[in-house]
């Protein structure tokens, strides 16, 4: 790898003194902006000449992130799986040589990052592909990207620290625990070569029955939303990442899920500008450099019914000029049905125009990507907008140092799942369960009580069972389907006859009949029932009159651990409410023993 640097550092040096700087008369290269440096005006100098060397490909490769499958740079065991996948290529080495991209994603579902983790692994993936970049005609190193928010949405997982998620740091109404959370989360993922983060999620979740954002928000309250976005915004930068606040103009009340459809935000603009939109402008302020876009139709801002990943009005009108962002404008997945309202050929070409800079992981790579160069060649788009992006692209590669040295060390993986690192993810979910209902002070739970748990697999009832158990509880658990059936119903109601008193672990259950169901068939019972949301605090509005109620606002080993400590009285309930309940409970309802 040190030999491989070396070329790259000298290829970038061979560059900068023989390509002389072009700046053209006016436009986004219209030379030097007031008051900039000479150092402002040789990196702007630099940009400008490495784009007017680029060909019209190499720029169009700019453009785009794509995925991939497969543990390495030329994985053979992935290369059936590719091509039928409409990758474009065999593997990442073909694609990045075919399409000159501009960076790739990772998820789980690609076998790039494993469950469990193997940071090793992932680092040599990183490294491979950045060698690939750097050893191409016009050397550029890659955005490594994922998406790691914590809670539900982390793709880096166990060994690494595993985090409760944005609405538990929202009940601890701790911007440093936010900050705390995104700096190591950050740590980790550089340590793997990953250098862009598709994080913090900037939504206010207003809509209980929000099937795609719910936990991913931090609180329904933008003040608190901005002010935890900020905190993590800036932590991210701090291990130089690149993070995306995400899905503007705000997706947080929605009852459709945009990955199946295509929801509309009927707010006015007085709601727009002081709830949805004010996080997204304090990230702004606070400097951030990309903003994911969202697959939502805002009618007050355009009525076209266009969503907003291909609205001119919301993406180069709002938030390139009213709200003065010259930053990283990035869709959300093209995959998604939200975007996919135009024909296939069209989608790319329609989100580039609306604004975008970067085309996020297109279901059809050789598509999207000529219909871009045809765009461009027919002149339907002209290369001066192409450079505008490009332009931004390879500055932000450039500010984050990507263009000096793109490698990670490989001790670098020595510090994920850290002792520390683990222990400030366990003091998050501690300080975050939330004890919202304690009739008769049935909670903490005394060790004579026979106790059994029972619930969806969602749920994790079985874990809890087991940490209870652990605690010296006589404890047994029934794991029923998401959507519990009427047998499986029936079977709980009837494995509880011994026990004292029935844990009912939920999962979206305010949204899921058969899990109301199965709540009300254990309350039937005649003992008492605590019911433990695992995923949204909305789920007492299916059964109010439980006697006890805790809200974790997630399944993760880390929240059950914490719960089980809540349980046994081990540690006082401090989460507050982060959102209202309709009907039931105040934002800031909290209880304590």
């Amino acid at each position: 790898m040190k030999m491989t640097r070396t070329v790259f550092v000298f290829s970038i040096i061979f560059l900068m003194l023989f390509f002389p700087a072009i700046v053209p008369a006016k436009g986004w290269d219209d030379g030097t902006k007031p008051g900039w440096g000479d150092g402002e005006k040789a990196k702007h100098g630099w940009i400008t000449s490495k784009i007017k060397h680029m060909t019209l490909e190499e720029k169009i490769g700019q453009l785009f992130i794509i995925h991939m499958y497969g543990q390495t740079p030329e994985d053979p065991n992935y290369e059936a799986k590719n091509l039928q996948m409409n990758r474009g290529a065999k593997n990442f080495k073909e694609a990045i040589e075919k399409y000159h991209l501009g960076g790739v994603i990772y998820f789980n579902w690609t076998d790039n990052i494993g469950m469990p983790l193997d940071a090793e692994q992932v680092q040599d993936l990183s490294n491979g592909l950045q060698e690939i970049a750097t050893d191409q005609r016009m050397p550029i190193p890659l955005f490594v990207s994922t998406d790691q928010e914590g809670g539900i949405v982390q793709r880096v997982t166990s060994p690494g620290t595993v985090f409760p998620g944005n609405m538990a740091l929202g009940a601890t109404r701790s911007t440093d625990k936010a900050a705390n959370a995104a700096g190591i989360m950050g740590d980790e993922l550089y340590s793997l070569g990953i250098n862009m983060n598709f994080a913090p999620v900037a939504d206010v979740n207003m809509n209980p029955a929000n099937p795609v954002i719910g936990v991913r928000s931090f609180s329904e309250d933008p003040d608190l939303v901005s002010d935890m976005t900020v905190a993590q915004v800036q932590a991210y930068q701090d291990k130089k990442l690149i993070p995306s606040a995400k899905h503007f103009p705000g997706h947080g009340d929605t009852a459709v899920d945009s990955h199946y459809g295509l929801p509309i935000i009927n707010h006015d603009l007085e709601t727009l500008y002081n709830v949805d939109l004010k996080p997204f402008q304090a990230a702004i302020e606070a400097g951030i450099e990309a903003i994911m876009t969202a697959h939502i139709v805002v009618p007050a801002l355009d009525d076209s019914g266009l969503p907003a990943t291909l609205s001119k009005p919301i993406l180069t009108d709002l938030l390139r000029e009213e709200m003065d962002f010259d930053g990283l404008i990035i869709t959300d997945s093209l995959g998604m049905s939200g975007a996919n309202v135009v024909p296939e050929d069209r989608v790319a070409v329609e989100a580039f125009k609306a604004g975008n800079d970067i085309l996020l992981n297109p279901p059809n790579v050789e598509v999207a990507y000529r219909s871009m160069v045809e765009a461009v060649t027919s002149g339907e788009i002209s290369e001066r907008r192409v450079d505008e992006s490009v332009y931004r692209i390879l500055k932000a590669k450039m500010e984050k140092g990507l263009f000096g040295d793109p490698f990670v060390d490989e001790d670098a993986i020595d510090n994920i799942g850290s002792e520390e690192h683990l222990q400030e993810a366990m003091n998050i979910a501690n300080e975050s369960i939330t004890l919202v209902k304690n009739s008769g002070g049935l909670l903490p739970l005394q060790q004579d009580q026979a106790l059994f748990v029972a619930g969806p697999s969602a749920g994790a009832p079985v874990s809890l069972t087991v940490e209870l158990q652990n605690k010296g509880f006589e404890a047994s658990s029934f794991s029923t389907s998401t959507s519990p059936t009427a047998t499986e119903i029936e079977e709980a109601a009837r494995l509880s006859e011994s026990a004292d008193v029935i844990i009912a672990p939920t999962y979206r259950a305010n949204t899921n009949g058969a899990q109301e169901r199965l709540v009300k068939a254990l309350m039937d019972t005649g003992k008492p029932v605590i019911a433990i949301a695992m995923n949204n605090p909305y789920d007492v509005m299916a059964f109010p009159e439980v006697n006890a109620y805790v809200a974790t606002y997630g399944n993760k080993d880390v929240s059950v651990q914490a719960l089980a400590r809540i349980l046994a009285g081990e540690i006082n309930p401090q989460g507050k409410l982060p959102v209202t309940i309709p009907g039931l409970y105040n934002y800031g309802h909290s209880l304590s023993y």
